[in-house]
This record gives structure tokens, sequence and C-alpha cells, in this order.
């Protein structure tokens, strides 16, 4: 999906609708991400203008495309710097964007952020500093705290990824570790007013959670990170845990003085996504579940109980299409030994658990997938199920539960061509996840 795909119109979303279910799901999806995306929402939160410099800076998949539209909005000079990941960059006229690694840090994203703290010291009382903020910013943004190197952050990283803990948890836990992230990037403004700008890919779109929170107080502490580490069994590099057992690296909280002039709004969501979504639906006819934006928990998990949901809901012969909708950012857990190393990520781990659970029924479909365009280990959005996919497999010569175990999804969807592939998308509003029933 480039940037100008468009959604079908009414008239052949709802022919779609009866003719071709993949289309239709497939619009819906277009259209929750178009609503999110940067060129829609950044005009309405411009902040005033300031009497010195405005700065821009940023991190997050969805940087380079905010960057780009705020050039495009702001009626003024301006500077700055941005990262955002590998293959996402576009071309600013004043704002310098760079990319880095996602979703472990490399130096590329180190040198972005040694670069990004130096120039917010540089901002006066008189000057402005943007952040534009989103989902990917924590591993975009690598500054390890004073003893620890990027290798230990990599290190911790990769602990984070693959315990199965929700977004939300590693970044309370990664801004233990850092000199930028749980406000430390806003405080080395001060005095500067640093006004952010967030697209929320987090569940509840708590704003000091998404990227880690680098110019939002930290809420949560030391404890907090210590009952994650211990709660997910994480190993710690030996420095690093000297660090959060001495309580050496606590990052600013609210009311601290560094942060008086920091504020924050928070302008996309998987809300304002599922919202869009589920309008566009309802126009053609289809009464509409929302299941809720800020689902977590185990993709598979999750994927048999909305296989149950549905089952539950055909039985009951739905007088007219029903759509159920659903959004937040689930968690795979990779275990050691044979299972593990398989191709595909949270949104097609979901959705290979639904199919086996739909498996044999007919006018059931489904779409899963990452709002940013990618999800997981590959370059694929996300993928489709119906009730013949696990058959289809079989034909194929795959064996859909063990492709589960083994979280290797992707080549199960990759076989029977179900895969969901659209590019860099230009946002990251979390999983975007729609059931259709007929």
């Amino acid at each position: 999906m480039s940037l100008s795909e468009t959604p079908l119109g009414s008239t052949a979303l709802k022919k779609a609708l009866g003719s071709d279910p993949r289309a239709f799901l497939r619009s819906l999806f277009v259209t929750g991400v178009q609503a999110a995306l940067p060129a829609a929402v950044l005009a309405g939160h411009l902040p005033e203008k300031p009497k010195g410099k405005t700065i821009v800076i940023g991190a997050g998949k969805a940087s380079a495309q905010m960057a780009l539209a705020f050039e495009r909005f702001w009626d003024g000079p301006l500077e700055g710097l941005v990262v955002t990941q590998y293959g996402c960059a576009e071309a600013c006229k004043n704002i310098e964007v760079v990319e880095a690694a996602h979703p472990v840090p490399d130096k590329a994203g180190l040198s972005a952020a040694q670069r990004m703290l130096a120039l917010t010291a540089e901002a006066g009382s008189d000057d402005l500093v943007v952040a534009l903020i989103s989902g990917g910013g924590s591993s975009l943004l690598p500054a390890p705290a004073p003893g620890l190197t990027l290798e230990d952050e990599q290190v911790i990283n990769r602990s984070l990824l693959t315990c199965g803990a929700p977004i939300s948890e590693m970044n309370v836990v990664r801004k233990m570790f850092s000199a930028i992230k749980g406000g430390r990037l806003a405080a080395a403004a001060f005095p500067a007013p640093v006004v952010s700008l967030i697209i929320s890919d987090v569940p509840g779109d708590d704003p000091a959670l998404v990227a880690s929170g680098p110019t939002v107080a930290d809420r949560s502490g030391v404890g907090e990170a210590r009952e994650i580490i211990k709660k997910y069994n994480i190993e710690l590099p030996a420095v690093a845990a000297k660090i959060l057992a001495e309580k050496s690296n606590p990052p600013p909280v609210p009311g601290d003085p560094m942060l008086t002039r920091a504020t924050h709004r928070v302008i996309a969501s998987a809300a304002m996504s599922l919202k869009a979504a589920m309008d566009a639906a309802k126009e053609v006819g289809c009464d509409v579940l929302v299941l809720g934006d800020a689902l977590e928990g185990e993709a598979r998990e999750l994927g048999e109980a909305h296989a149950s949901l549905v089952l539950g809901h055909k039985s009951r012969t739905p007088a007219r299409p029903l759509l159920i909708l659903s959004g937040g950012e689930t968690s795979v857990s990779l275990g050691a030994g044979e299972f593990c190393g398989g191709k595909g990520g949270r949104n097609s781990e979901y959705l290979l658990a639904l199919a086996l659970g739909i498996s044999g029924q007919n006018n059931i479909f489904a779409l899963a997938a990452d709002t940013d365009g990618r999800d997981g280990s590959e370059d694929n959005a996300g993928a489709f199920a119906d009730g013949s996919s696990v058959a289809r497999m079989v034909t194929a010569g795959m064996d859909a539960q063990a492709h589960l175990d083994r979280h290797d999804a992707w080549s199960a969807f990759d076989a029977i061509g179900d895969l969901l592939v659209t590019g860099p998308t230009g946002t990251n509003v979390n999983d975007f996840r729609a059931l259709l029933i007929f």
C-alpha cells in the first residue's frame, strides 16, 4: 500500500462487501491508516510561534512523515533532526532525516541520539523545541546511561523483545538504562519550551510510554521496572543490574523543575483508526462491534479467543454482515530450542491461531496487520485468513499447527498467497484487526 492508495468509495466498498471480502477488509485497513497519517492530523496541533528559533526533533517509525507534514504546515523558519527506521526517510527541506535500526538499536541511532541531545541543549528560553514522537523511537534513540555501552543496550533490547512482555512494560524497563528516554530529552532542552506531538502505538495512549517517553516525566519508577524484570526473568548485563540496584539513573518525575516547560499532545491513536473503519463499514450496511483499542496478551491466545467469539456470533446468523474490530498490541513469547527462529510477527501468529479455530467455516474472513506496514521479521504488514486457510495450507504442504508452535506463521500464509504487503505507511498506531461474519 503506497501512501497514494485510497480506500474504496462507498459504492465500491458495498460491492466488495458481498463479492470480495478481502478487498473490503483491505479498504477498511487503508481507511484506518489514513485517518492516522501525519498529514491528516498534525495541522490541528501546531504550537504558537516562538520569539526565537524553532527546533524540530523526533524519533519513531512515523517521524519522517511527521517532519514532512510539519514543514508543510509551519509558517516560519525552522531547523532540526529526526530519526526513523531504515527505508522510511523522506526528503525534507530544513529538517534533517536520518535512518537507524529497529527493533535492535545500532550505531547510527546512537549518533543521532547524541546529536539530538546536543541540538536541544543549544535552545534558549525564547526558542521552541517541537518533538515529533512515534512508536519505534525506543530503539531508534539509543543513548546508554553512564557506565553502559551500546552493546549493553542491544542485549537489554533483545531480552525484552523475546520475553513476551507488552510494549508498555518493555518501555518502563528501557527508561532505567537510558540517557535520553524517560523525559531526559526534554530536560536537556530546558529552559526552552518543548511541545511534543505524539502518534501513539501503546495501548492506553500513555505519552510517557510512547518511544519510552523521551520528553515526558516518568511515573513508573525503578520499583516497577524491577518487578517487570523479575516477572519475565530477564537477564541484565552486570553493569545494568548494578544501576538498577543502586537506583543510580532515575529519570525525571512529574514536578521536576527541568520539565516545567514541557507539554505534550497525542495527535493520533488506534482509537481514531478504528473509528474511521467503523464509520466506513456502517455506511455500507454492516453492524460493527469494537472490542477495544488496547487489547494485549499472547497473540495466539487472542486468536483462539477471537475464533470462539466469531463462531458464537455466526451461530446466531446475523441479519446483516457483522464486522468486529480491535486494536492494541499483542506479544509473542519465544522459547528456547527447536521451535524458535520462525518467520513472522504478532499479527500473523494471531491469524494462524484464528484460522485453526475457524477451519472449515464459511463466510468468516479476517485481516490483521500492523499499521506501520511491517509485522515482525518480514516485509509484510500482516495477512488474511478465512475458513479455508488451514485446508489450503495442507494442500501446500504446510502443517498449520506446527507452524504456529514454532512461531513461523509467515511461511504458512506465504505458501497460500495470503500475506498483506503494503510497504511503510508513514504512521504507527499499532495493530488493526478486522473480522467479518456473514
